[in-house]
């Protein structure tokens, strides 16, 4: 089998990762023998990826160059090719070969290019020279637009020339290019050509393919009988692609004769004989050993039974199965030695194999006929695994995921995708800390997950002479394994099937136990629990409580005194962890000798937890430097600590768990060092999960992690549910003056005015609005049009307060919210227009009735005019009761949805008033339009339909009897509301289809605000640079609006292409953006740059574009600064205008939130010192293989000259105070430290929650984030419902506070006093906080203490001195309470 060494590497020690150097690693990709002896004319040195053009695909076409030694002068055929996948190499090599050998009336020479190969300029320009004097150019499977075009451009130059020009399926501009006699594709686009019809339906997906095969079978025979001479250049052309498809050396060396006897001119007078195409099944069932190809998978099985090199439990009816997808160019050309490894090494497990394969990559069909018995409609196989890398229908180019999920859902086994590296050699991604090429993980990463795919594992790596694909044998292994242990989930019965819950601790501390994004964590796993249990899984010993379930995880039962400790499940001694976990020496660099003092009692390592029976609760160990200092200023992450290790060697080897349950968003196994994309077998988090299929609930909102923790510890995430949202609503001062402003508009014209203007000014400025709204001084005089004003000001704040969505309380898994909980969620689906389906939003078409634009009252109220901040209050109160009513009347009297889908019949039935017109008739809005409502209707009970629905625990279950769990987008419910229900295994998108226009549309009205505002409070002088951040998850919900908002910015515009990919940009000119050019410093979140690698690539294109182009620096701040910088560092422009920032990779978060969570943190300096260290490593397009490098300097000069930093917030859900990483990022007070003028940026936060897109400050949405949570009885009561986990939400809101202090000082002082009133003097709530969860509220104690002492809460002595008791009685508490 081709092999690593067989190829001609050097590999230099200083060339290899760290992890490589070390001898106890690399056997894993070398055979057992290595003294090969290479003779090649060209002898080759790959170098490694970080050195050399920069490029991921640093091969060089010269392997692929032939040139025959011309004997008798005879004349010379050039071939020129250009491929996707190197798969064609050898075969085409061969063919040249034999011929050059064998006839004797021409010599060829053949010289081929990857497509990826021409991003190199040099590369590029030998190609341009080859295409010179060539006679045949053949070109296949070109998708990538950018180097489809560089293609298009070289071959257009000499196609007239060009003896024959040959495309097969590729992108339409380049198909176009095809020529042969008179044959030709220049019409494509325009003609009715059969072949044109196949481009051009958008959706027509995977039938693309197949309607080509069928063209491909059919019109040979109908076109011989034609005589024209179009028709039969056109039967050749069909003749080629037969050929093509049929890729054997054979095969390829009939069609060369065959197009150059036919078309190149010195061989005209030549009879030269070929044979017809021998054609090979398009798609059947093929094994390496088999004497045939069989399309009758009984006929399979037959031979299968009889075979004698196999021993006889093999062929048993009880070996598991494994069904295998494999790409049928592969097998036809020969490079197939990575799928008979695949083969072998499941058979050697015992595993019986079917290897299906496909011509036209479309999997549907097939996967049926071949995988599920025809009879019992049942699958014959335990677990697939796809080797094509592909989206199970469509391949590289248009793919049709709902035919995916429907076959995938017939099937009902897991479905696994597995990769070989296709732009890559083995060695450029062994030492790439990227791991897979971009555009890899955009088609074969990406893509797949839309279909439900899972564990994207690397099996197969790429010989840089031959180009062959050879097996990575530690890879195969693992992947093997992993697909029988899924597959063994559908065998054994669910009394012996052993589960391992892992929970989470962030930060590390007992309160802390549990923590998950909006998730009740033990109601939850008590919920799951009993469930299971009425299943038949065995839970012996489960408490008849949640509460009691806390209790027996964090108390040590077996402490005779005060404990600090969990319980403890296991104490593992060092020689046994180190025999259980083979990577244990690696850990020491960073941990030192074990068992080391985290998880450890001195002499052995302790997994926390507790045993039920076949169930295991544990508690995810946490990083382990969160309390260092030292090692949060570290750029790149450490390894995870020997306690870490221990947990999941405990899990695997000796609990022996069948699967892993991560318990809710997020832990830390997914976040450990390696590679992004592709793990090898040293990147930690494949070394961690080990072999144990990984079932994980996340967050539906949080897609975007999601996706990290399905590319990195190979999870099926299933989605669950946040809670169902509230409006805010008013309390105390609040409602006080909502209640003064209602007097106010029936007495305004009486004598009373002044005097409730005056109540409202005093009423406001005690509610501190005096710092959002300018009021007048108490007791001056106001004129009636002022006092209309102040009074519209104040309610247009309070108003906004009141209807802030609030996620109430925490869910709980497997309880789905009633329909009265639903009302606010629909309402604010209700209010968006959704032009794509042509769904009027209700605030729209309230606000026609009246003859208004919705915008405009928007407006209008934003500014605080009176009347419309009235208008605005009606129409949402009419929104809510109109669905209020909706609602009730399809739920029955305990509040649960009955049988929507008859209800709903019956109301948008004729007959019956609906319910919303009902209510309507009786408000200023009885004239609304009757049909645009129905629309609506119909689309709001829909959703109705889909938040109530409960799949939480039915894909749970599902997962664990492994059958396939139905994929489904994450997001924000309220602006996409397919992520309902939940309950489904969450992907992201497609990487290249974002921005969308309507992101664009969005992005320039945020843009235009956020630069208004900017200019309003700075003389009116534009922002120069504007500092900000990019999120993965935001950018999947949005489809990319912050991304667009950068383009905007800098000027240009996003171009799709044919496919709708957008992997370009274009400059809008300076007339048309009528304002300068914006620079800007972009921080992409690590999981942004994970997996959205390919747009950080065009942000640095576009903002290197700008910087380059020729226009007044007044006129382009990006040129302006670039050029300065340039200067200043001695670097040329390009490099000067480097923009696009991350963290190294393999790192996430500046460790700014971990300082803080853990008060390990001595003054501001530190913090900043974390942001600069972690947060200064650069992409660079010019150079996209080297992953990220850091560029300190440029991050530094780049920083001091932003005027503004800036954020946005795009769902409800997740507010500046709700989790860490808002204030993490946050640039602000670093930026005043570098700027010249010391002075501080004007920080701001867009927040697109709901349809009234606003720019505020940040000192703003901190106050109204304040008011909305932390401060507002309905929310930090729904909080308290929840026991336990309640107080930790209350202390987290309090913490992240303060980061927002520590990081921009934009928190005012009253709310550090507001708080301290609410949870501290009130004795009442002070007791209840204390009793449920004392750890929690110690915490709390301390971070108002911790305020107060680092200068971000001034207050009287008595409250510290409270506060000081406070934190001695607690501490005395905790002690007692464990005794």
């Amino acid at each position: 089998m081709a092999s690593l060494v067989s190829s001609a590497f050097t590999l230099k020690p200083d060339q290899l990762s760290s992890h490589s150097q070390k001898h106890y690693f690399l056997h894993s990709f070398l055979p057992r023998k290595a003294n090969y002896q290479i003779h090649s004319k060209y002898p080759l040195k790959v170098k490694c990826a970080a050195v050399g053009n920069g490029l991921f695909t640093q091969t060089s076409p010269e392997v692929r160059r032939i040139v025959p030694e011309n004997r008798d002068n005879l004349p010379t055929v050039k071939i020129v090719y250009v491929v996707l996948e190197a798969q064609y190499q050898s075969a085409l090599s061969a063919a040249v070969q034999a011929l050059n050998q064998q006839v004797n009336y021409a010599s060829y020479e053949v010289v081929g290019y990857l497509v990826e190969e021409l991003r190199d300029v040099d590369t590029y320009k030998t190609f341009c020279e080859d295409l010179e004097n060539a006679n045949i150019f053949i070109g296949s499977l070109i998708f990538v637009e950018e180097l489809a075009l560089k293609i298009k451009a070289a071959v257009e130059k000499e196609r007239d020339r060009l003896d024959a020009v040959l495309v097969f399926p590729s992108m339409p501009e380049v198909m176009r290019l095809n020529k042969l006699g008179s044959f030709s594709m220049s019409q494509l686009g325009q003609s009715k050509s059969p072949f044109f019809q196949l481009f051009k339906k958008k959706k027509q997906g995977a039938g693309f393919a197949d309607s080509m095969l069928k063209l491909v079978r059919t019109l040979p025979k109908v076109l011989k009988y034609l005589p024209s001479d179009k028709a039969q250049d056109a039967r050749l052309y069909i003749l080629s692609l037969q050929f093509w498809l049929g890729g054997s050396p054979d095969n390829l060396q009939n069609f060369l004769k065959m197009i150059s006897g036919s078309y190149v001119p010195a061989l005209r007078g030549q009879k030269i004989e070929y044979a017809d195409p021998v054609l090979f099944l398009d798609t059947g069932i093929w094994h390496p050993l088999a004497p045939c190809m069989y399309d009758d998978v009984k006929e399979y099985l037959n031979w299968y039974g009889t075979r004698k090199d196999t021993n006889e439990k093999l062929k048993g009816p009880d070996a598991p199965v494994i069904g295998l997808l494999l790409q049928r160019s592969h097998i036809v050309t020969g490079d197939d030695s990575h799928y008979v490894a695949v083969i072998m090494e499941l058979e050697a497990r015992g595993a019986k194999v079917i290897p299906i394969f496909a011509g036209g990559l479309d999997f549907a069909g097939p996967v049926e006929r071949f995988f599920v018995d025809p009879v019992m409609k049942k699958p014959m196989v335990n677990s697939a695994i796809s080797l094509t890398g592909f989206a199970l229908v469509g391949g590289p180019a248009r793919q049709d995921h709902p035919r995916a999920i429907e076959a995938l859902r017939k099937l009902d086994v897991p479905y696994i995708v597995a990769l070989p590296l296709v732009f890559q050699t083995t060695e450029e991604w062994l030492n790439s800390t990227l791991g897979l090429h971009p555009i890899q993980v955009a088609l074969q990463v990406a893509l797949p997950e839309l279909d439900g795919g899972l564990e994207p594992i690397v099996f197969a790596g790429r010989d840089p002479r031959t180009g062959k694909a050879h097996a990575l044998h530690k890879r195969v292994e693992q992947l093997c394994t992993r697909a029988i242990r899924w597959g063994e989930l559908k065998r054994k019965t669910k009394a012996e099937k052993k589960l391992a819950i892992t929970v989470f601790s962030f930060p590390p501390d007992k309160g802390n136990v549990g923590t998950a994004a909006y998730l009740n964590v033990f109601s939850s796993i008590f919920s799951v629990l009993k469930d299971l249990q009425r299943d038949g899984y065995n839970v012996e010993g489960l408490p008849e409580t949640s509460e009691a379930l806390i209790e027996e995880i964090i108390h040590d039962k077996e402490a005779q005194f005060s404990s600090p400790n969990l319980n403890i499940a296991y104490k593992m001694g060092v020689r046994e962890y180190q025999s259980l976990t083979p990577y244990a020496t690696a850990l020491e660099e960073n941990w030192g000798k074990p068992p080391g003092n985290l998880n450890s009692d001195g002499e052995n390592l302790l997994v926390y937890g507790k045993q039920y029976g076949n169930v295991f609760i544990g508690v995810q160990p946490t990083f382990g430097y969160e309390g260092d200092p030292m090692r949060l200023l570290f750029s790149k992450s450490a390894s995870p600590h020997h306690g870490f290790a221990a947990y999941y060697s405990f899990v695997e080897k000796i609990f022996k768990a069948d699967a892993v349950l991560h318990f809710g968003t997020h832990g830390s196994l997914e976040f450990m060092p390696g590679k992004q994309v592709g793990m090898s077998d040293v990147c930690y988090p494949d070394s961690l999960i080990g072999n144990i299929p990984n079932v994980y609930y996340y967050a539906a909102n949080n897609p975007s992690e999601a996706t990290i923790a399905k590319r990195r510890s190979y999870a099926n995430t299933i989605s669950y549910l946040t809670p169902p949202a509230e409006n805010a609503g008013l309390y105390k001062g609040l409602k006080q003056l909502s209640e003064l402003i209602s007097s106010y508009q029936s007495l305004k014209d009486t004598g009373r005015g002044p005097q409730i203007v005056s109540s409202i000014i005093s009423t406001a400025k005690q509610c501190n609005l005096d710092k959002d709204v300018e009021l007048p001084d108490e007791g001056a005089e106001v004129s009636a049009k002022e006092r209309d004003l102040v009074v519209g000001k104040v309610y247009s704040k309070i108003m906004e307060i009141e209807s802030r969505l609030l996620p109430c309380g925490l869910h709980v898994i497997g309880e789905p919210p009633s329909a009265l909980e639903a009302v606010a969620t629909l309402v604010n689906i209700a209010a968006l227009d959704r032009p794509e389906d042509e769904i009027a939003s209700l605030p729209s078409i309230l606000a026609e009735t009246v003859g208004r634009d919705i915008e405009d009252i928007y407006r209008g109220s934003d500014k605080g005019i009176l009347k419309d901040v009235e208008l605005l209050r009606q129409i949402t109160e009419a929104s809510r009761r109109a669905i209020s009513a909706f609602v009730e009347k399809t739920t029955n009297k305990k509040g649960q949805v009955v049988d929507v889908a008859n209800k709903l019949s019956s109301i948008l039935g004729f007959g019956i008033n609906e319910p919303w017109i009902q209510y309507l008739s009786n408000t200023k809005f009885y004239r609304a339009d009757r049909a645009k409502l129905r629309t609506l209707f119909e689309f709001v009970g829909e959703c109705l339909k889909l938040v109530v629905a409960d799949n939480e625990l039915g894909s749970l279950k599902q997962a664990l009897e492994g059958k396939y769990v139905e994929p489904g987008p994450g997001g924000d419910p309220i602006r996409n509301p397919k992520v309902l229900p939940t309950g489904k295994n969450i992907h992201a998108l497609d990487p290249q289809a974002i921005p969308t226009t309507a992101a664009m549309q969005s992005a320039k009205v945020v843009v235009d605000r956020l630069i208004e505002r900017q200019k309003v409070d700075n003389g009116g002088k534009y922002p120069e640079t504007v500092a900000l951040v990019l999120w993965g998850t935001d950018n999947i919900k949005t489809y990319g609006e912050s991304l667009a908002q950068v383009l905007w910015m800098i000027g240009v515009r996003p171009v799709s292409d044919t496919f709708g990919r957008v992997n370009r940009v274009e400059p809008v000119s300076l007339e048309e953006l009528g304002r300068p050019r914006i620079d800007v410093v972009v921080n992409c979140s690590g999981v942004f740059r994970d997996l959205f690698i390919n747009q950080m690539n065009l942000l640095d294109r576009a903002v290197k574009m700008v910087a380059e182009l020729d226009e007044p620096e007044e006129q382009n701040y990006v040129r302006k600064h670039a050029l300065e910088q340039a200067k200043a560092l001695g670097i040329d422009v390009r490099e000067a205008a480097t923009r696009v920032f991350s963290n190294a990779s393999g790192s996430y978060s500046s460790n700014i939130n971990l300082a803080v969570e853990n008060s390990s943190w001595n003054d501001e300096k530190q913090l900043q010192d974390m942001y600069l260290s972690r947060k200064s490593f650069a992409f660079d397009c010019d150079a996209p293989g080297a992953g990220m490098s850091e560029k300190r300097k440029v991050f530094e000069m780049a920083l001091g000259t932003a005027d503004a930093t800036f954020q946005n917030l795009d769902s409800s859900e997740i507010s500046l105070t709700d989790v860490s990483h808002y204030f993490d990022s946050d640039p602000t007070n670093l930026v005043q430290s570098f700027r010249k003028d010391g002075k501080k940026p004007n920080a701001y936060i867009a927040d697109t929650t709901t349809a009234n897109a606003q720019v505020r400050t940040l000192a703003e949405t901190v106050r109204l984030d304040a008011r909305t949570k932390l401060l507002n009885p309905k929310w930090y009561e729904g909080m308290m419902s929840s026991g336990y986990e309640g107080v930790r939400e209350i202390e987290k809101r309090l913490t992240n506070t303060v980061g927002w202090s520590a990081t921009s000082g934009q928190v005012d002082n009253w709310v550090y006093e507001e708080a301290n009133t609410t949870f501290i003097q009130d004795e009442e709530m002070l007791d209840r906080l204390m009793n449920t969860n004392p750890n929690s509220f110690r915490k709390l104690v301390q971070t108002f203490l911790e305020a107060n002492g680092r200068g971000y809460w001034e207050t009287s002595e008595e409250n510290i001195e409270k506060l000081r008791q406070l934190y001695s009685e607690v501490e005395d508490k905790i002690e007692g309470i464990d005794r």
